[in-house]
Order: structure tokens, then C-alpha cells, then sequence
């Protein structure tokens, strides 16, 4: 075997217990235990929602915030990241489900406006590229609170301007994207994500993702037929392109903020693990290792589809470098696993079976599993 010196920690957060940077805290804590003399660098990934600006911090970008408005209409502090130039936003810190108080949606009526009055802020810090990391979205309303924040104008058959929300595009008879941010022009903006949904219909945002944010049946097609209607209108006011885009892969990422980037933004739609890798430096991080260690909450079916974990072990896999992942919840099979090039899966659930507890003491939990993986493959 292989003497093993270096070790990558390149993990995602585990939701509602630990963030990127602790896991790799937690990881790093534990290696140690049993292999001291280890080198070992943590490099904390996210895939484009939750947890991409706190990846970008750890990167070596600055942490910023601003005052913007939350998906209910009140007053919240969204964080984003910049370096130099580029800017990393993340879409939930300003319209997220996070926003929210417990067991309340408002799947009609809650806006975007937020995430734009929040590129607003990253323009006036300088930013002329910013990549838009969208996911975690409390908003169905197709990116136009995004693009009135910005300039954009949406007004109803009465030259009154539309309500905030999805459900309100109903009634959009006219767009006017002619006040748009000058700046924007100047600015290359890239929609990160690992959803790759078209707008609307079946596999649209308010079919897929709408009951998540507590639209009901009928919610879904009244948001299905208004999304519908808002990019008829964009289509006359800019040409065919804006209503064949509301097909283009990306387009229902988020409640359609997709859409609403691709058209009135210009955005380029790449997956989230691509763009973010680029940014932390992954590339040059997975040269110094000779073993890797990625994970997120649950390692599940969605983890194979554009997670960073998968994401990691591809590139890592491609290298000839091992990679394990930690996690709360393993449900994929050893054969799965090692499909998409992971050699084993380590959950915290096998040592402690209680979810809440589990949860509760997921630091802790981690240490342990990391002192197994040093025992298995590092010692």
C-alpha cells in the first residue's frame, strides 16, 4: 500500500448540524488522533446553494453583507463573498426558505426582489463577475423581483406594476427591461447550480419544487400557468430567445431565478460543483493530496447528481487518488459508492441511530469516524 502523507478534506456541510468548515474541523481533529505527524488540508466545497458563500470565505474571499428585503417583504442581512473583482452570491441569503419563520410559506406571493437589491450591493462593491449560486429558495416567481430590483419594470394591463410573487405574473401584460442596471452590461454573471429544470411543465419549478415550499396542488398550476404568461410577455418584449429559454436547462433552478438571469441578466448556466471548484482552487488542492475525504449530510441518490461529494470523487477518481466520504445518512449501496468512485461510506447514524442525537453531537461523531478512517486506511 501506498504510504499515504497528505489528506484533502474536501466536504460539504451536513445541514442542520455542521457547516463546511466544521466538518472539516471535526475531520481534521480525528485524523490526528491517530496520525499526528498527517499533513492535512481542508478545502470546504459547496455545489451552489446553501453554504457556497461560507466555502468562498474559506476560500480567501472577504465576507460582506447588506441590508436587503427578505421573500416576506421584510428587512434581512444577506451575506456574499468578494475577491477583487468577482463576487460570489448566493441567492438564499437573501430569498431563501431560511427567511421564513417555522411552518409559514408563501408560495404566491414571495419575491426575489432581495437577491437583486443584493447584486445591487455586489455592483456598487466593484464586482464585474459574479457568479449566483441558487438553491434553498423560499420564491417561485421566475427571477422578476430579481429584475425589478435591477430596473426591470412589469406592469398589468392597467400600466399598474405587477405584486410581488409568482402567483401576481398572472397578470403581467407588458415588460420593460430598458432600466436595467447599467452595469450589468459590463458584467458577466454565472448562474451556478445543479438543477438543470426547464421553467415550467412536469419537470418545471413549481411542479418539482413548489410543494417543498408549501404550494398546494392547485398552487402549483395557478404558479405553472403565471410563469407561463411571464415568459410569453418577455418573449414580446425581447424576441423569441427569451420565451425558448424558459426551456433551457437551468431555467426552474430556484423558482425560476434561472430564467430570470438567463434572460434579463445575460447568465451563462454551468453546474455549481464546476464553478465553485474553479473558484477555491480544487484543482491545485487535489494535486497535493494522496487521499481524499468528502462528504455532505446525506450521501443519497441526489448526492449523483451534481453534488459536490460526486463532484469531488470524480476529479479525485480521474487523479488515481482514493477518496472516502462521511456523512449523517448513508442510503446508497457499496456498489453505488464505488460507481461514482467512492470507496466507502462512513455515517455518523451507525454510531449513534437516533437522528436527533445524532444531529446534536455530529462534531464529536465525526472525530470518531475520522479516527476510523485513519485506522483503515492512514496508520
Amino acid at each position: 500500500m501506498t504510504e499515504i502523507r497528505s489528506v484533502l478534506i474536501a466536504a460539504d456541510k451536513f445541514k442542520g448540524s455542521l457547516t463546511a468548515v466544521e466538518v472539516a474541523e471535526h475531520v481534521t481533529v480525528g485524523l490526528r488522533r491517530v496520525a499526528p505527524a498527517l499533513r492535512v488540508e481542508s478545502l470546504p466545497v459547496a455545489d451552489g446553494g446553501d453554504g457556497t458563500v461560507d466555502a468562498a470565505v474559506a476560500a480567501g474571499f472577504e465576507r460582506r453583507t447588506a441590508q436587503v428585503t427578505g421573500p416576506l417583504g421584510d428587512q434581512v442581512t444577506a451575506a456574499y463573498a468578494l475577491r477583487e473583482a468577482t463576487a460570489v452570491v448566493e441567492m438564499a441569503e437573501a430569498s431563501g426558505l431560511r427567511h421564513l419563520p417555522k411552518g409559514v410559506f408563501a408560495p404566491l406571493t414571495a419575491t426575489t426582489y432581495g437577491t437583486g437589491e443584493l447584486l445591487r450591493a455586489v455592483l456598487d462593491a466593484g464586482a464585474r463577475t459574479i457568479v449566483l449560486g441558487v438553491g434553498g429558495s423560499a420564491t417561485t416567481d421566475g427571477g422578476a423581483g430579481m429584475l425589478a430590483a435591477l430596473g426591470a419594470r412589469f406592469t398589468d394591463a392597467e400600466g399598474a406594476p405587477v405584486g410581488p410573487g409568482g402567483g401576481a405574473l398572472a397578470s403581467i401584460a407588458a415588460a420593460d427591461l430598458s432600466g436595467l442596471d447599467p452595469r450589468l452590461a459590463e458584467t458577466e454573471v454565472i448562474l451556478a447550480s445543479d438543477v438543470d429544470n426547464p421553467l415550467r411543465g412536469p419537470k418545471g419549478a413549481p411542479a418539482v419544487y413548489g410543494p417543498q415550499k408549501g404550494a398546494s396542488e392547485a398552487d402549483v398550476a395557478a404558479l405553472d400557468a403565471a410563469l407561463g404568461r411571464y415568459a410569453q410577455v418577455l418573449g414580446e418584449a425581447l424576441g423569441p430567445a427569451a420565451l425558448d429559454a424558459a426551456e433551457a436547462p437551468g431555467a426552474g433552478a430556484a423558482g425560476g431565478i434561472g430564467y430570470g438571469a438567463m434572460v434579463g441578466l445575460r447568465a451563462s448556466f454551468r453546474p455549481g460543483v464546476e464553478v465553485l471548484f474553479e473558484l477555491l482552487g480544487f484543482a491545485e488542492a487535489l494535486e497535493r493530496a494522496d487521499f481524499v475525504i468528502t462528504g455532505e449530510g446525506s450521501l443519497d441518490e441526489q448526492t449523483l447528481h451534481g453534488k459536490a461529494p460526486a463532484g469531488v470523487a470524480q476529479a479525485a477518481r480521474a487523479k488515481g487518488v482514493d477518496v472516502v466520504a462521511v456523512c449523517g445518512r448513508l442510503a446508497l449501496t457499496p456498489g453505488t459508492l464505488g460507481g461514482a468512485g467512492i470507496r466507502r461510506g462512513y455515517p455518523l447514524l451507525e454510531l449513534e441511530p437516533d437522528p436527533a442525537l445524532c444531529m446534536a453531537n455530529a462534531g464529536a461523531l465525526l472525530e470518531r469516524v475520522a479516527e476510523r478512517i485513519a485506522r483503515d486506511f492512514l496508520a
